[in-house]
This record gives structure tokens, C-alpha cells and sequence, in this order.
């Protein structure tokens, strides 16, 4: 045993003594030693004595390599330079006892413990989402499976090695067959990959599985296995077909109405222009006068009425037309400052019955327009029944058109109601009215809701569009834009 320095500073053997940051009750557990600049320990804490085999009160002064000698096989040494708290440079060893076999044991069993709740975890999560992990060295013929793979393939893991040979004789022959060439490209390529494929289960039962996948890789960047998930989707793809088969069904049986309504032009058509005549020719007395003086207010309400019920009709009508893409446009030069006054004249006398200022305003008298011309009257006309239907009173509606570069503006603009902006996303499906009974703008007044829809298709028939701006109690402006040179838009 080597002598204790003579001239060694008795030691304050207490982690008080250690350098400000190395000692407290924190420390305690540590063993750690002070290392004066001459080699020789010069405090150290019970721990350190223990550790060393070494009393507590003969450790200071001895050289530091010959206690440090004393130290368990496998203890791990930690050394820093600072200063004690007298302002001298020392070094602290900091030792780290080496784990005994039953602490080794003991942890090894916690983290094994873990590992399987992990396990556990994963398999439940996988039998959830009806979904399993796979991985393939690339070159072997086996693959790992997870537990959730073989109920998906409705094999047992007792009696079913799954290789790729094994699982391509599962799979439907065009499936194995891209189920190999996706795995190639992968290895070439170095990508990720998915492929949907179909599964023959033992029962008979067929399976539609997605696998997702990504490649494993060397130091060397190469391809060293393939390893993803596995995905029964079998009830997902069910219900796709058959939300797509309702759908289909539902797309006919619209197509059959539209179709049905749109051969019906005729015969609800002809009906009508006979009642609406002979009622005319009775109530103008064309063929002598009638007994009964009462009987010609009955005839001019069953004339009104007719012509209401066929503009009724000719709305569904034109309509459906359009919906069952039977509506051609005759397309042909036409001048609209001269349709903007036909319309407005056409309007005068309901606006005058509604007690109505309308006015019609062309901004250039040279404007020309490739378009249908029964289209645009009809687009024009709706709107202005439209501003004078929603329209009080005393109120005005004005109707304009002007030219901007290859582009004609239609615009009516009125001081009725207004539109609740909740709604104008609204109007222009069919059937459609906008609801404010505060406002007045309600459903109840005449009407099939079909003028705004009838506008909105007819627009776009020609390539262009229809803009509402509005405000409650204020008004509503309609533009409607058309391109000078129309061309029919593509119907789907």
C-alpha cells in the first residue's frame, strides 16, 4: 500500500468539500473523488471509499492511480477539470459501478415485459383496422407474417408457411402475376409501392386485400427485403359498388324522367294552345255574343289560367330538355340592344299592372351577338319577370346591356326585396326559391322556380355565366355575361 504524502493537506472527506456543483445530497450517490494537481486524491465522498474498498478516513493523500486501481472490473470513470472552493484546479473522478448480475436480470425482464404489452398492443390495433405487417428478404422464399395476416388469409399459422410461391397460388392468377412484377420494380427502382389484389381463402371466400409497402436497405443503399402491410378491404370495396350501383340506378332513373318529360312537349302542349284559343275566341265573342254576361269573366279566368299552367309547363319542359341534352342552340347574329327593348316592351304591361317603372338602357348601339335568339329572349324575359314578381309598388326595375372586349352584359337591376345572402347559392338550382319572410321574398309567390335555373343553363349552354349580387330590403342586380362569339359548351 503506498504511503499517504507527507506534506498532504488533511481532507475534508465530506461532499462538502468537493467543488461547488459536485457535492449536496444530489451527489451522495455518485461516487466521486477530488484529484489535486499532484496526483493525489484530496476529498472524496463515502460513496467513492465504498467503491474502492477503502476507509473513509484514510483515502486522502493516496495517489489517485493506485485507488483508482481498487475500482470493481467494468466500473466506468468520468473526469472533469474545475476548481475547488478554495480557487486550486482539481480534477473530479466520477465512477460508475458496474451492474450486478441481478440488477442485469431484473432490467432485462422489465424491458421483455414491455416488449410483449408492445406485442400485444400491435396485434389488437392490427385485428381493429383489419390490417397486418409483412417482411420478404429479398432472395428468400419466406415471409414473416403478423398474427392479423393469417386470419385475413383464413390459414392457420400451425399448418400455413407462407412463401411466395404459397401466396401467389392464393392469389387470382392476374393478381400473382402483378403482385411479382410490382415486387421487381420495387427491388429496381427502389420505391415505395402498393397493389390492390384478390385472396382465395381455404373456405372459398374471396378476399380483396391492400398491400403498401417499402423497401429495407443496406449500408450500401441496395435492397435487402421488402417489408409493408397487408389490408382486408373487402368491405370497403363492397360498399363502393354498391353506393356506385345506386348511384347509376339513380342517374337512370332521372334520365327517364328528364326523357319521359321532354318527349311529353306535345301532347301537354297541344292540349293547352287549344283550351287557351277557344277560350281567347269566346271571350273576344268572335262567332256572336253571349247570353250571359257573368260567362266571360269565367272565360278570362280560364284563359289566365291556362296560359299560366303552359308557362308552367314550358319551364319543366325546357328544363328537362336541357337535362336530357336535347336542347340545341340554333345559333345565328343577333343584334341585343334591339332584344333588350323587345323584352322590356314585352314586360310593360305586367310592370304597369304592378305599378312599376321599367326601363330598358343599351350603353352601344353597334353591339353584335353570336347566340341563340330564342335563348336570349328567354334568359332576358325570366329575369325581368323575376325583378317585377319581387318588386313592390312604386319600386323600379331597369334592364341594360353593354359590351366589354368579346364579352355582352346583361344586367337587370331592380329595388324589390332583396335576397337573404344565405341564399343566392341557392335560387339557381331548379325548383328553388329564396325564403325571407321579413323581406317578403317567399316561396309563395307564382311560380315553378325554374326561371333563375332555366337562366343559369342557358348562359352556360352558350359559354358564359350568370352573377347576382343583392341586399336585403335594397335590391338585386343580375349580369349575366355571354361571349360575343358564342360557341354550344360541351354538356357532361
Amino acid at each position: 500500500m503506498p504511503p499517504r504524502s507527507s506534506n498532504a493537506v488533511t481532507p475534508i472527506l465530506s461532499p462538502a468539500g468537493l467543488p461547488a456543483g459536485q457535492g449536496g445530497a444530489a451527489s451522495e450517490d455518485i461516487p466521486r473523488a477530488a484529484i489535486g494537481p499532484d496526483g493525489r486524491i484530496s476529498h472524496a465522498n463515502p460513496s467513492f471509499c465504498t467503491l474502492c474498498d477503502l476507509a473513509f478516513d484514510s483515502i486522502g493523500g493516496r495517489e489517485a492511480l493506485w485507488v483508482l486501481g481498487r475500482a470493481p472490473p467494468g466500473t466506468a470513470f468520468h473526469f472533469d477539470r474545475t476548481h475547488s472552493s478554495d480557487g486550486r484546479e482539481v480534477t473530479i473522478a466520477s465512477l460508475s459501478a458496474p451492474a450486478r448480475e441481478t440488477d442485469s436480470i431484473a432490467r432485462l425482464s422489465e424491458i421483455s415485459a414491455a416488449l410483449r404489452r408492445r406485442e400485444r398492443e400491435l396485434s389488437e390495433a392490427e385485428s381493429i383496422g383489419h390490417m397486418g405487417h409483412w417482411r420478404w428478404p429479398v432472395g428468400g422464399q419466406g415471409i414473416v407474417w403478423s398474427e392479423e395476416i393469417y386470419r385475413i388469409f383464413g390459414v392457420k399459422k400451425d399448418t400455413f408457411s407462407p412463401t411466395l410461391e404459397g401466396v401467389g397460388a392464393m392469389l387470382y392468377r392476374s393478381d400473382a402475376g402483378r403482385m411479382i412484377q410490382v415486387f421487381q420494380r420495387a427491388i429496381l427502382e427502389k420505391n415505395d409501392y402498393d397493389l390492390d389484389v384478390r385472396v382465395r381463402r381455404p373456405d372459398g371466400s374471396t378476399r380483396h386485400i391492400r398491400c403498401e409497402g417499402r423497401c429495407e436497405k443496406d449500408p450500401e443503399g441496395e435492397v435487402v427485403a421488402l417489408y409493408g402491410i397487408m389490408q382486408d378491404i373487402t368491405e370497403q370495396v363492397h360498399h363502393e359498388r354498391q353506393l356506385r350501383a345506386a348511384k347509376e340506378s339513380a342517374e337512370r332513373a332521372y334520365a327517364a324522367k328528364s326523357q319521359f318529360l321532354a318527349n311529353m312537349s306535345h301532347e301537354l302542349r297541344t292540349p293547352l294552345n287549344a283550351i287557351i284559343g277557344f277560350s281567347e275566341m269566346i271571350e273576344k265573342q268572335l262567332l256572336g255574343p253571349i247570353g250571359t254576361e257573368k260567362y266571360l269573366d269565367y272565360i278570362k279566368g280560364i284563359r289566365e289560367s291556362g296560359a299560366h299552367l303552359l308557362d308552367l309547363i314550358s319551364d319543366i319542359l325546357d328544363m328537362s330538355r336541357i337535362e336530357a341534352g336535347k336542347y340545341d342552340l340554333a345559333l345565328e347574329p343577333v343584334d341585343p340592344g334591339k332584344l333588350v327593348h323587345l323584352a322590356a316592351h314585352m314586360m310593360e304591361g305586367r310592370a304597369q299592372e304592378a305599378r312599376i317603372a321599367l326601363s330598358a338602357s343599351v350603353r352601344d348601339d353597334a353591339l353584335t351577338l353570336n347566340a341563340d335568339r330564342r335563348a336570349v329572349m328567354q334568359i332576358l324575359l325570366n329575369l325581368l319577370s323575376n325583378a317585377c314578381k319581387f318588386t313592390p309598388p312604386g319600386g323600379s326595375v331597369l334592364i341594360e346591356c353593354e359590351g366589354r372586349h368579346d364579352i355582352v352584359l346583361f344586367r337587370v337591376i331592380d329595388t324589390g326585396c332583396g335576397i337573404p345572402a344565405n341564399r343566392i347559392g341557392q335560387i339557381t338550382r331548379p325548383f328553388e326559391q329564396a325564403g325571407n319572410t321579413d323581406g317578403g321574398y317567399t316561396r309563395g309567390h307564382a311560380g315553378s322556380g325554374l326561371g333563375l335555373a332555366i337562366t343559369r343553363e342557358l348562359a352556360e349552354l352558350h359559354g358564359g355565366s350568370i352573377h347576382i349580387d343583392s341586399t336585403v330590403g335594397a335590391g338585386t342586380t343580375v349580369t349575366v355575361r355571354l361571349p360575343a362569339r358564342a360557341k354550344p359548351a360541351k354538356r357532361a
